[in-house]
């Protein structure tokens, strides 16, 4: 049995998931929401690739592309976490 990987609003405890103690405060976080492209967020995955999405927090400020987040990304204790977990080498690229 594979374990249930958490999403970044779990990992964080940031409230903003839908329904989150602070999301009619602060907005539901947009990687909740996003539903451009399927697979990575879609389904099971959605919320574990906060760095691909406009408007996630990064450093506690709202944050754009990850290519302007980038060097948040890269020290992100998720962003790690995930990395690990899927197998991926510590390097991303924009």
């Amino acid at each position: 049995m594979t374990a249930l990987k958490q999403n970044c609003w779990e990992f964080r405890q940031c409230g903003r998931e839908p329904g989150g103690l602070k999301a009619d405060e602060f907005g539901v976080c947009p990687v909740t929401l996003d539903s451009a492209t399927d697979g990575l967020l879609g389904g099971k995955n959605r919320g574990r690739v906060c760095w691909a999405v406009r408007g996630t927090l990064c450093a506690g400020l709202p944050q754009s592309t990850f290519a302007q987040k980038r060097r948040f990304c890269m020290t992100c204790d998720f962003f790690k976490k995930v990395k690990q977990e899927q197998g991926l080498r510590s390097t991303c690229h924009a």
